[in-house]
C-alpha cells in the first residue's frame, strides 16, 4: 500500500513539473495573431406598456351598526366598617452614651534602600584580559 501511495505522490510531481513546462510554452507564443473576436448582435428593445396615470375609484363598503351594550346591573351599597385605632407603642427608655476610644496612629513603613548597581559575582564574571588593546 506504501508504494501505491508513493507512485501517486511521483505521477501528481510529474504531472505539475509537465503543466508547467506547457505554461511557459504558451507564454513565449505571444507573438501569435490574435483571432478577430465575434461582433455582440444587437437584441431588440423591448416596449413597455403605458401605465395609467390616475386610479380607479373603488366601492366604499358600508358597515352595519354594532349592537348596543347590555348595561351593567347596580351593585348593592356596602356599609363602611368602623375599625378600633390601634393600641399605641409603649416608650423605650434613653440609651446611654457611649464614648469611643481614639484610633490609633497608622504605624510608619520603613524604607529599605535600592541598590543601583548590580554587585558583581566572581563566578559569573568573565575572566580578565591578558593583553591590552
Amino acid at each position: 500500500m506504501a508504494s501505491f501511495n508513493c507512485f501517486i505522490v511521483a505521477l501528481f510531481v510529474l504531472l505539475s513539473f509537465s503543466g508547467g513546462e506547457a505554461a511557459r510554452h504558451l507564454q513565449q507564443l505571444a507573438n501569435l495573431p490574435k483571432p478577430p473576436l465575434p461582433s455582440i448582435p444587437t437584441l431588440p428593445q423591448p416596449t413597455l406598456p403605458t401605465l395609467p396615470t390616475t386610479q380607479p375609484s373603488l366601492p366604499k363598503p358600508t358597515l352595519a351598526p354594532l349592537p348596543s351594550l347590555p348595561t351593567m346591573p347596580t351593585m348593592p351599597v356596602v356599609p363602611k366598617v368602623a375599625l378600633p385605632p390601634l393600641p399605641s407603642l409603649p416608650t423605650l427608655p434613653a440609651a446611654p452614651k457611649v464614648t469611643l476610644p481614639p484610633l490609633p496612629s497608622m504605624p510608619t513603613i520603613p524604607t529599605i534602600p535600592i541598590p543601583t548597581t548590580i554587585p558583581s559575582i566572581p563566578l559569573l564574571s568573565p575572566p580578565p584580559a591578558t593583553t591590552s588593546p
